[in-house]
């Protein structure tokens, strides 16, 4: 599906004088009446795992070491999910869990015997690390042929220069998710928020690699919304629960929404969900709080065209890319 075009535009002064939502929806049927369209994930990450699943089946073998330092409940959790996937595919993984007074010379010294395992294909340390240890580093101690979040400054590199090799798991689970879904790239304004080694730089690359007019917001920015309204795709990642509002987005954009946050109060709920918080508030009652990403998802659904869901969005896409990029990495090293 194609981004929608000739939508008219919104009188700045006009949002900027009342940018309480409730006056914004007031106006909706004066910039257009959209249904949006939830980007789901879940159909695409099952099919990326699939092909993977078959290349292995056919007799490839894979490895994956996963190291993880400290006892980040959020770290233990991403890290279980990546080794499930793992299992799901036949990647032969290993979990390297250390303790939180693990230094950096033995993290270094770890990385440097995983390096050396020719049975070894990728190697992923789970971030962030204890504070006490470099996390540029670790970084650059991987070697790049094994780097399989494509964090690595020469990996970094290739992806500026237009010659990827592997590219960080979620900039390249959307890239995915916007071909799967037929959205268009070439000639739109994208904008991206967060500027990120992880997230947002990687995500400008990919998107002006494939002829987007790009443009990059952070902290810094003057004025967020006259340039996020701007932009027929718009990337989040900037990790604060559903900053991103109404006036943000311009009529029928393209909204895909990379946070991951977690809420607990009641009232914070029901402004973010609207007609959706009681079934979040029983999630709530439940496990002691909900997820929603960057972008508030009542308020994006009266605007966008189409938006990514937390969860069941990108998440799933970026364990579904580390699948990818392991197996990738396993081929090159047998060329």
């Amino acid at each position: 599906m194609s981004l929608q075009k000739g939508t008219k535009s919104i009188d700045h002064n006009l949002v900027i004088a009342d940018r309480q939502f409730g006056a914004w929806k007031g106006r909706k049927s004066a910039i257009g009446n959209f249904k949006m369209i939830k980007l789901e994930a879940a159909e695409l990450a099952a099919k990326i795992k699939e092909d993977v699943k078959a290349e292995i089946d056919g007799g490839l073998r894979v490895c994956l070491a996963a190291v993880r330092v400290g006892d980040d409940p959020a770290s233990a959790v991403y890290v279980r999910n990546k080794i499930r996937a793992c299992e799901e595919v036949g990647i032969r993984s290993e979990h390297h869990a250390l303790t939180e007074s693990t230094s950096g010379a033995e993290l270094l010294d770890l990385v440097a015997s995983l390096n050396a395992r020719d049975d070894v294909d990728g190697i992923l340390v789970q971030l962030p690390l204890p504070r006490a240890i470099n996390e540029t580093a670790i970084i650059e101690a991987i070697n790049p042929a094994k780097d399989v979040d494509g964090f690595h400054p020469v990996n970094a590199g290739k992806l500026a220069m237009g010659r990827p090799v592997f590219v960080p798991c979620t900039p390249a689970g959307i890239m995915e998710l916007l071909d799967d879904r037929g959205v268009e790239i070439r000639g739109v304004n994208a904008c991206v928020v967060g500027r990120s080694q992880i997230v947002g730089r990687p995500m400008a690359q990919l998107l002006l690699q494939r002829d987007a007019t790009v443009t990059i917001c952070h902290s810094r920015t003057r004025d967020l919304a006259a340039v996020t309204r701007t932009a027929d795709l718009l990337v989040v990642a900037i990790g604060r629960a559903g900053f991103i509002r109404g006036e943000h987005i311009k009529p029928g954009a393209v909204v895909i929404d990379v946070g991951m946050n977690k809420v607990s109060d009641s009232d914070e709920v029901r402004a973010l969900f609207g007609s959706e918080a009681e079934k979040r508030l029983e999630v709530v009652a439940k496990r002691g709080a909900t997820l929603v990403g960057d972008v508030n998802p009542s308020e994006a659904a009266e605007v966008a065209g189409m938006l990514t869901p937390v969860p069941g969005g990108v998440g799933l896409l970026t364990v579904a890319m580390l699948m990818k990029n392991t197996l990738n990495a396993a081929r090159l090293r047998r060329q």
